[in-house]
C-alpha cells in the first residue's frame, strides 16, 4: 500500500543481506589473533589477506565514523582520553576516537583494543591523516611506512608526472618488500595481480551505479550508499569484490528501469560534498519528510561524468589518462603496483586539488545529477573537508542553486554540532523553497 503523497514504488534492496554477510566475515577476520594487525592503508583498496596472509589492515576513518554512529557515549569517552593526553579538538575526530580507544585499552563492546603491529599513514588532502601513524608509533614501538601521494600545482607536465609516479611506485614496492622481511611471510604476486584486475572491474561497476543516480527517481540514497561504501575499503577477496559490486550494479539498473525509488515522494534532489555528521545521520531521513533525496557526495560516490544524449556516460576528459586498461598484462610486482596507482601521479592528490576541488566542479556535478540544491558542512577540524567549500557554495548560488551551510567540529566528533539548530535550518531552507513537510501517513 502506497503512503499518502507517494509517487513511485519503493522496496528494500535484495542484496542488503549479502552486504551484511560480507561485512560480518570481515569483522570476524580482523579479530583473528594470528593476523598481523596494521593501521592505515597504502592506497591499495584491496583485501590484503588474500595476497599477504600475515596481514589484516584497519583504517581509522571507517572505524572512527562507526564509533560515532553506533556508540557516541563511548566515542565521547575515547575523545576525552585522547584530549587529556594533549590531542585537542583541532585534530580529526576519526583519529581522536580511535586513539582514545587505544589509550583506554578497550573498544565500545568491552573487548580489548586490537593491538596495531605496524602502521601505514594515508597522506591525503586532509593533512591530519599523516598524524594517525605518528600516534600509533609513539604509543609503542612498531613498524611504520609512509606511501607518498605526489602532487604539484600548475599545468599538466608529462615529464614531471612520470618522475613523480616513479617515486610513488618505488615507495610502494619498497614497503611491500620490507613487509616480507619484517613479518617473515611472502607476498603472493599472483594473488596481487588477481586483486588488481578485480578492483579495476569493480570500480567500473561502482561508476555505473554513480551513473544510475542521474535518473529520476533516484534508485538509492546516500544513506544506503554509505553502508556499501565501506565494502570498498579492502574488505573483500577478488571474487567477493566482483560478485558484490556486480550484484548491486545489476539491481540498481533494474530499479532505474522499473522506476523503483529510494524516496517514494521525491520532489527535491540535493547533493553534499564531503562526510556527514556520523552521529546524526537522521537528518537524511528528516529531509525525506520533505520529499528531498540526497544523491551523494564527492566523498562517497558522485563523479564528474558526462552523460551522453543517446544514453550511457563517460568520465570527463581532463586531457590525460586516468587509468590503465583493465586487460593490461601483469607479469611482475612492479606491473601490479603501476596498474593500481594508475599511469599518472595526480591520482588522487593533484587531481583533487586542481580538478576535483576546483570551485566550479560542483556546478558540473549538480547539473549532471539533475539536483536542485546542496547542503554543506563546514568542519573546523578537517582541512580537506572544508577546502574551497565556501567558494563552491558561492559558485553554485551564482548559477541559481540553493545552498544550506551548517557548522560542526568534524564528522566523527559531535561536540560543536548543534543538532537542534541544524534541523531548524533545514526547516527554514525547505520552507524558503516553497516546500512543506509531507504527511507520514
Amino acid at each position: 500500500m502506497m503512503k499518502k503523497d507517494q509517487i513511485w514504488e519503493t522496496r528494500p534492496l535484495d542484496c542488503w543481506q549479502l552486504a551484511k554477510e560480507l561485512r560480518r566475515k570481515f569483522d570476524k577476520s580482523i579479530a583473528d589473533k594470528d593476523k598481523v594487525m596494521g593501521n592505515g592503508m597504502s592506497s591499495f583498496t584491496m583485501d590484503w589477506a588474500s595476497a599477504f596472509p600475515a596481514i589484516r589492515i584497519v583504517e581509522d576513518n571507517p572505524v572512527g565514523s562507526m564509533m560515532a554512529a553506533l556508540d557516541e557515549p563511548f566515542a565521547r569517552k575515547a575523545r576525552l582520553a585522547s584530549e587529556v593526553r594533549g590531542w585537542g579538538r583541532e585534530i580529526c575526530g576519526y583519529h581522536n576516537n580511535c586513539w582514545g580507544a587505544q589509550f583506554l585499552g578497550y573498544t565500545g563492546d568491552g573487548k580489548p583494543f586490537p593491538k596495531r603491529q605496524f602502521t601505514v599513514p594515508f597522506p591525503c588532502v586532509c593533512d591530519s591523516h599523516i598524524k594517525r601513524g605518528q600516534q600509533c608509533r609513539d604509543f609503542e614501538p612498531i613498524a611504520r611506512w609512509t606511501n607518498d601521494f605526489t602532487m604539484y600545482i600548475g599545468d599538466y607536465d608529462p615529464e614531471r608526472e612520470e618522475a613523480m609516479l616513479d617515486h610513488r611506485n618505488y615507495n610502494t614496492l619498497k614497503m611491500l618488500n620490507e613487509m616480507e622481511t619484517v613479518f617473515g611471510q611472502k607476498l603472493d604476486d599472483e594473488k596481487l595481480f588477481e586483486l588488481a584486475r578485480s578492483e579495476k572491474l569493480a570500480a567500473q561497476y561502482r561508476r555505473d551505479i554513480t551513473y544510475f543516480m542521474t535518473f529520476t527517481p533516484a534508485p538509492l540514497t546516500i544513506k544506503e550508499l554509505y553502508s556499501f561504501f565501506q565494502l570498498n575499503e579492502g574488505k573483500l577477496t577478488a571474487e567477493e569484490n566482483l560478485h558484490f559490486w556486480k550484484t548491486l550494479r545489476d539491481e540498481v539498473e533494474w530499479r532505474v528501469q522499473n522506476k523503483i525509488a529510494a524516496v517514494g515522494n521525491e520532489r527535491f534532489r540535493w547533493i553534499e560534498a564531503h562526510p556527514p555528521p556520523w552521529h546524526f545521520l537522521k537528518y537524511y531521513r528528516y529531509m525525506e519528510r520533505y520529499g528531498a533525496v540526497c544523491l551523494g557526495s564527492q566523498y562517497s560516490n558522485l563523479q564528474d561524468i558526462v552523460v551522453h544524449p543517446e544514453g550511457g556516460y563517460s568520465l570527463r576528459d581532463y586531457g590525460y589518462a586516468t587509468s590503465y586498461p583493465t586487460d593490461t598484462k601483469l607479469t611482475t610486482r612492479e606491473d601490479a603496483v603501476r596498474f593500481m596507482t594508475s599511469p599518472e601521479a595526480r591520482n588522487p592528490q593533484h587531481w583533487k586539488i586542481e580538478e576535483y576541488m576546483r570551485p566550479n566542479v560542483l556546478n558540473d556535478i549538480i547539473k549532471t545529477y539533475n539536483a536542485d540544491g546542496a547542503l554543506f558542512g563546514l568542519w573546523r577540524a578537517g582541512v580537506g573537508c572544508t577546502l574551497l567549500r565556501k567558494e563552491q557554495a558561492m559558485s553554485l548560488r551564482r548559477d541559481g542553486y540553493s545552498v544550506m551551510v551548517y557548522e560542526g567540529s568534524q564528522p566523527g566528533d559531535r561536540v560543536d554540532l548543534d543538532e537542534k539548530r541544524m534541523l531548524e535550518q533545514i526547516d527554514t531552507w525547505m520552507e524558503s523553497l516553497g516546500f512543506q513537510m509531507l504527511s507520514d501517513e
